[in-house]
């Protein structure tokens, strides 16, 4: 065999190695960094063994109350919708896309970092504020459970620093923070296994909504004034969220948010914050009356009959006794142990 025949024999051997190489790479790839597929979801999460003694512990207690307010069971949409300054996470639940959501419970949030306004760099110890979603289900925590909030997004990846936005947020149990949400672990368990369901239900992206502040609390909304007082910057994003809060109150459904090339956010249905209702102010009628009043005079011999009557008690005096006393045991109970007397009139 020439030589120029070994050589080209040598050219095809290595290209079918390459090929070789690109299919061995490409079907390692298929077999260990493709995450599991839809209908093994659930599974996978049980798998662990935090998911698999929440799910034991937890979840024919969320069934019971689902039917005790009337929710379709498991949930097909879900809804998360936090308030930093009030410390308050709902759940929003529904059973078909076109129903309207439901509340189904108000969870505590147990600790925060940081005060109003958004994140926008990577230690300020800000927890983020806007228009998100779940992004990953984390069974393993340091943090006992764990779901992901896809901070930052692509509002955030305009308006916050550009090398380090920072990152890894999200809603956690063992209720200390450093940026997050935390809550305590049997409320993360509770929300965690809620969560699960649905994506396994099909809803691929839990929507997160993250506010200041309770809008319909006069202290909270006055608490937010002061500080765009002092941050005007950040008006328009506060805007847009009120605005957001109050179309979802509405309607119980949720609005369509665009992001504009400033990174700032939009909704694209057209919406006007309802004005609040303000009760009128109590006002004193001084008009003068028109006759004077009638003046009634009565004698003693009016009034001695119904105050000087003695109570009239089937049995007589001994049987009201004998009520009296049992009524002392029983009120009794519900005094502290080491209370021995109270004055009743």
């Amino acid at each position: 065999m020439s030589n120029a025949n070994r050589m080209q024999g040598a050219r095809m051997l290595n290209r079918r190695k390459g090929w070789m190489a690109v299919v061995l790479c490409t079907v390692a790839t298929l077999l260990y960094a493709q995450p599991p597929q839809q209908k093994d979801f659930l599974s996978f999460q049980k798998s662990f063994k935090r998911v698999g003694l929440a799910f034991e512990s937890r979840e024919e207690m969320l069934r019971k109350e689902f039917a005790a307010k009337g929710l379709t069971w498991p949930a097909k949409y879900m809804y998360i919708r936090s308030f930093k300054y009030d410390s308050q996470l709902e759940v929003w639940v529904k059973g078909d896309k076109k129903e309207k959501y439901r509340l189904f419970k108000t969870y505590k949030v147990c600790a925060l970092a940081g005060g109003l306004g958004p994140k926008r760099y990577e230690g300020d110890y800000q927890v983020p504020e806007g228009f998100y979603y779940v992004n990953e289900f984390r069974p393993n925590s340091s943090y006992h459970l764990a779901l992901g909030v896809n901070y930052p997004n692509p509002s955030d990846r305009i308006l916050a620093d550009p090398v380090k936005p920072g990152g890894d947020i999200y809603v956690h149990g063992s209720c200390v923070t450093v940026g997050c949400i935390p809550l305590t672990d049997a409320l993360i368990e509770e929300l965690y296994v809620l969560a699960a369901l649905t994506k396994n239900e099909g809803q691929d992206y839990i929507p997160i909504h993250v506010m200041p502040v309770l809008f319909k609390k006069d202290k909270s909304k006055e608490l937010l004034e002061k500080q765009l007082a002092a941050q005007p910057e950040y008006k328009p994003m506060a805007g847009i969220m009120e605005k957001v809060y109050y179309y979802f109150n509405t309607y119980k459904q949720l609005p369509t948010i665009m992001i504009d090339a400033k990174g700032e956010y939009m909704m694209a249905q057209e919406f006007t914050i309802p004005k609040k209702v303000i009760p009128p102010k109590f006002k004193e009628n001084t008009e003068p009356r028109r006759s004077a009043a009638r003046t009634v005079t009565f004698g003693e011999n009016d009034f001695y009959p119904y105050v000087n009557t003695q109570p009239k008690f089937p049995g007589g005096l001994p049987a009201f006794q004998k009520f009296i006393d049992r009524a002392g045991c029983r009120a009794g109970r519900l005094y502290a142990r080491r209370r021995r007397q109270t004055l009743v009139y």
